[in-house]
């Protein structure tokens, strides 16, 4: 994990420091968004005992 090696506390004062490192944050961010795939999932409610019966009736369809 990246901020596992972050161990020195430092002090940012200046308002051009806080600037550069806030934008240095956002762009870390927005670089780590850009090489983390979104996930490929298909989510199924289900609401009731008639929703899990009609959902364990497929399951059991397609694992036969």
């Amino acid at each position: 994990m990246a901020t596992s090696s972050i161990t020195k506390n430092f002090v940012v004062s200046a308002t051009q420091q806080v600037e550069l490192f806030a934008n240095a944050i956002e762009e870390s961010y927005q670089e780590s968004l850009c090489r983390t795939p979104a996930p490929d999932l298909k989510i199924t409610h289900l609401r009731g005992a008639d929703d899990i019966k009609k959902f364990m009736a497929k399951r059991k369809k397609t694992n036969a």
